[in-house]
């Protein structure tokens, strides 16, 4: 019974519970962020049909099914369903303005337990949180600046602007800016432009600082005002701003910039393209710059360039008279062409066919050509002397293009080949100096202009010359025109009388150091040294000029032209324009500078004026040098020596030093400046150093100065020799001509006819614009007085360190002396005994003898030698006793000579003694600084006649 009852309940329940609660698909709400009320539209409202019945029909709860949402739903009503939405935490609108989810709604189920309850389908819901005006605008910057010139209304001087972290377009939005400073004249609008409302007087105020703030559209304004600086300035004038007036220039200084901080003031100008010009004026100095005054050969040789060279353009002379009718200027050697003059290169000057390698070099000056129809100007031209008007090869001007003409002959190549060689240059006509040099290597010509490559624009083709047995003619100026008459023409010709060869094709302008060399072509570094001059205008970093700028420099790099569109890569390459001087004693004075400039704007000619620069470089006196030569001065041989097939090394070792004198500041100790001069040793090159004979030149059937050529090798050295001495030149270190010079020597094979030899040697730098002192020598030819004696020389005298020191006369006397002391006492008693008998006739002959050397000698200041007989006398000294007697007059009297012999015996030893140390040999002198007080003899004697 009870079983049947509980099976009724069931039914009954399961009858009642059979409706899913229902509410709207869809709600949208809005929630206030820091605040945890949503309102939902529709309202949240869950119904189920099967109300009125407990728990069936009544609502229990609302689930939201979405992760981590920061809402919650509950219900108010479990029997009208109503509901609520609520978030569980504050709702950032910064952090997130909108939320989506999915929400259902359940029933209560079949009873209190909650049993089988039923839930409503899914419905969305969308919330928007709105925003609190919390942020208030902030401004990008701190501060703000700007700068306007005088005078002008800007629509706009600059721009400020605030930004607002509020989440909405009300509050994040600036709406207006407000200018808090009163009484100023500006004003500002809302997007943040601020302009001037009246014109800027720069005298009246430098600068303005004004305070702005800024409002969101909830009116909520700045939490902080920004400073805004405007500065004046006056009127905008355009030209160069920032640049020195003088600069100097230190010798040894290198590159140094001119317009370190130069900048362009174009006053806002539509600039479209800058031309500027800057010119460093150096025509007073020189041949218009700072040059080495060294030699041309001296030139060439520093520069490494190739042997060989043929000057086509020397200076008149005897040898050198084809350009004797030239007009020239003496001065640099510049040969002017007016169109009336040419010149004719003798035969055998230059080869008269050239190979396929060869190179043309000169300076040339040249102006657009005279007259409505231009004529061919020739600079060079090899043709046909007589019969005919071939060219066989020419250099000339046409129309202002350069071109080379090379005609090979059928007997080279029978073919269609390169003829004629065309370039197209301004710099050809536009009258200031250039350096040409054109390289063949055929079929390839190339043109060296000022140190730059240029390949031809056009190269014409033409068949090879005829063969023919007529002579060629070499000219400059203008070009010979043999007499063309006949079929066999192959240019044209005009002739003033037919059959009279005459010049055509007048060159107009100037040449100089025009030179052809065969068979060989220089490198562009070679090329490049020959035409550099010592000081000029430089660019530092060409690289970092880029694409922007071009530039371009004359042949003395004393003009540089620039041209741009950009001011700031104008601004930039002015700024690395330097002044270099690479002369070690640069020519002291002043340098003017001048930078001209014209700007040309869109669509106009020129539309800003840009004064000029006037500037200059001052160079300072570099400090002098004082070359100073030193070494042995005198020495003495043997005769053997001198006649050797190496004769005798003059200068061993010679020395020179250069020294400078500078000042250098100090402080005492009481703080006073004081100045204290510096002698320093400086390195510089020397140009020449002559080694020169005093007195007699030499005399080539017996004597003669030598140097092997091989000790020049590696160096920038020459030499020359003559009767007159050895002079070795080139542009090159002291330490490179004190190795040639200590190779010098000198040659006698014949020294029975010489006893002594002077020389003096002096040395230059810069062609003698310094000099060194004279270094004077003298050298001595030790002669034998007895044909046996080097056989018969004692060996007890004659020791092994005397012939080394004879040999070596660097090695120290007082040391060969100290090693035979013990052999010379012995050696003077011998004498002084041997001596006593022929005291009377030594007497009576030394009378004789002084009063010859009084009479022929009263010159020198050295010690009198005195030849005598000596053939039934055999006396020999000492070779190493050293006297030192006091300097005495040439010009002794007979009576001291007679007082002389009323002396003591032992006066009379000392006296013989010494007479007979001069009959023995030539005493040899021994300078000592500039003083020659003493006098320190070497003498050889022989004792082998001696009776012990």
């Amino acid at each position: 019974m009870s079983i049947n009852r509980g099976w009724l309940l069931r039914d009954l329940v399961m009858h009642v519970n059979k409706h899913k609660p229902w509410i709207e698909t869809s709600y949208h709400g809005i929630i206030t962020e820091n605040n945890d009320t949503v309102i939902l539209d529709p309202p949240l409202v869950a119904l189920d049909k099967d109300a009125p019945v407990p728990f069936a029909g009544e609502i229990c709860a609302f689930k939201i099914h979405g992760q981590e949402m920061p809402f919650e739903a509950v219900v108010l009503n479990k029997t009208s369903g109503e509901g609520r939405l609520r978030a569980k935490s504050p709702i950032d609108c910064e952090l997130q303005k909108e939320y989506t989810f999915i929400i259902q709604a359940y029933d209560c189920g079949s009873g209190p337990s909650g049993v089988n309850w039923k839930k409503s389908h899914k419905a969305v819901v969308h919330i928007q949180v709105k925003d609190v005006n919390e942020f208030s605008p902030a401004f990008k910057e701190s501060m703000y600046k700007a700068t306007v010139t005088e005078g002008k209304i800007y629509d706009s001087i600059l721009q400020v602007e605030a930004i607002d972290e509020d989440c909405s377009p009300q509050y994040s939005q600036i709406c207006n800016y407000e200018i808090v400073t009163t009484d100023v004249p500006f004003a500002i609008d809302r997007n943040g432009n601020i302009r001037n409302t009246e014109k800027l007087n720069y005298d009246k105020q430098h600068q303005y600082e004004i305070m702005v703030t800024a409002f969101d559209c909830g009116q909520k304004h700045a939490r902080e005002d920004v400073l805004v600086q405007v500065n004046v300035k006056p009127v905008c004038k355009p030209g160069w701003q920032d640049w020195n007036k003088r600069v100097e220039y230190k010798p040894g200084s290198g590159s140094i910039p001119l317009f370190p901080n130069i900048h362009l003031e174009t006053c806002d100008g539509p600039v479209s393209s800058i031309h500027t010009t800057i010119e460093l004026q150096t025509n007073y100095i020189g041949k218009g710059c700072d040059r080495e005054t060294y030699s041309e050969k001296s030139l060439q040789k520093l520069c490494g360039a190739s042997s060989g060279a043929i000057d086509l353009l020397p200076s008149p002379s005897a040898t050198t008279n084809w350009t004797a009718g030239l007009l020239m200027d003496n001065n640099d050697m510049i040969f002017k062409f007016d169109g009336k003059q040419g010149a004719k290169i003798p035969d055998g000057i230059v080869p008269k066919n050239l190979t396929d390698q060869f190179t043309i070099s000169l300076w040339m000056k040249h102006g657009p050509s005279p007259g409505l129809r231009a004529e061919k100007e020739t600079i060079l031209c090899n043709s046909d002397k007589t019969e005919m008007n071939r060219h066989h090869y020419a250099l000339y001007v046409h129309n202002c293009r350069l071109v080379f003409l090379l005609r090979k002959d059928f007997d080279q190549a029978d073919t269609f080949r390169p003829a004629e060689f065309h370039w197209k240059l301004d710099q050809i006509c536009d009258k200031e100096w250039h350096y040409y040099v054109v390289n063949v290597e055929f079929p390839v010509v190339t043109l060296y202009m000022d140190g730059t490559t240029y390949e031809p624009y056009l190269v014409t083709n033409d068949w090879p010359i005829h063969p023919s047995h007529i002579a060629m003619q070499l000219t400059v100026g203008a070009c010979w025109q043999g007499n063309v008459v006949g079929s066999n023409s192959q240019e044209p010709i005009q002739l003033t009388l037919a059959g009279k060869p005459r010049f055509a094709q007048y060159f107009h302008g100037s040449l100089a150091s025009l030179t052809i060399r065969p068979g060989k072509i220089e490198s562009q570094k070679v090329i490049s040294c020959l035409q550099a001059c010592k000081e000029g205008l430089d660019i530092n970093s060409l690289e970092s000029l880029g694409q922007g700028v071009k530039y371009h420099f004359n042949p003395s790099q004393s003009v540089l032209v620039m041209e741009g569109d950009d001011i700031e890569n104008i601004n930039r390459a002015l700024r690395k324009v330097s002044y270099i001087n690479s002369r070690q004693f640069p020519t002291a004075g002043v340098r003017r500078l001048k930078v001209a400039s014209k700007v040309q704007c869109f669509g106009e000619d020129v539309c800003i004026n840009i004064p000029d620069i006037d500037a200059y470089v001052m160079v300072l006196q570099a400090n002098e040098p004082k070359i100073t030569i030193s070494g042995m001065d005198h020495f003495s041989r043997p005769a053997a020596q001198f006649e050797s097939e190496r004769g005798v090394i003059l200068l061993p070792d010679i020395r020179i030093v250069s020294t400078v004198t500078k000042m250098e500041h100090s402080k005492k100790n009481d703080g006073d400046p004081q100045i204290h001069l510096v002698l320093e040793e400086m390195l510089h090159n020397l140009d020449f150093c002559d080694v020169l004979v005093s007195g007699a030149e030499l005399d080539p059937e017996q004597e003669c100065l030598e140097l092997d050529h091989t000790e020049l090798q590696g160096k920038h050295l020459d030499a020359t020799n003559s009767t007159a001495g050895y002079s070795i030149y080139g542009v090159d270190t002291m330490h490179n001509y004190e190795q040639v010079l200590q190779q010098i020597r000198y040659r006698n094979w014949y020294t029975s006819a010489t006893s002594e030899r002077k020389f003096r040697i002096k040395c230059s730098e810069l062609n003698g614009h310094y000099t060194s002192n004279e270094f004077n020598l003298e050298v001595n030819i030790l002669h034998s007085t007895n044909s046996n004696y080097m056989e018969h020389v004692n060996h007890v005298v004659v020791q092994p360190h005397f012939l080394q020191s004879v040999h070596h006369p660097e090695e120290s006397i007082s040391a060969v002396h100290s090693s035979v002391v013990p052999s010379v006492a012995t050696v003077v008693i011998v004498i002084c005994v041997s001596v006593l008998i022929f005291i009377i006739a030594v007497g009576v002959y030394r009378i004789r003898t002084a009063q010859q050397h009084s009479s022929t000698d009263s010159e020198s200041s050295k010690e009198n030698e005195m030849d005598w007989d000596d053939s039934a006398l055999t006396i020999t000294v000492n070779p190493m006793e050293k006297y030192e007697k006091p300097h005495r007059a040439e010009e002794e009297s007979e009576e001291e000579d007679d007082e002389e012999e009323d002396t003591t015996s032992a006066e009379s030893d000392e006296s013989e003694e010494e007479e007979d140390e001069e009959d023995e040999e030539e005493a040899t002198v021994q300078k000592r600084g500039k003083q020659n007080l003493t006098r320190q003899e070497q003498l050889e004697w022989d004792d082998s006649t001696l009776p012990y």
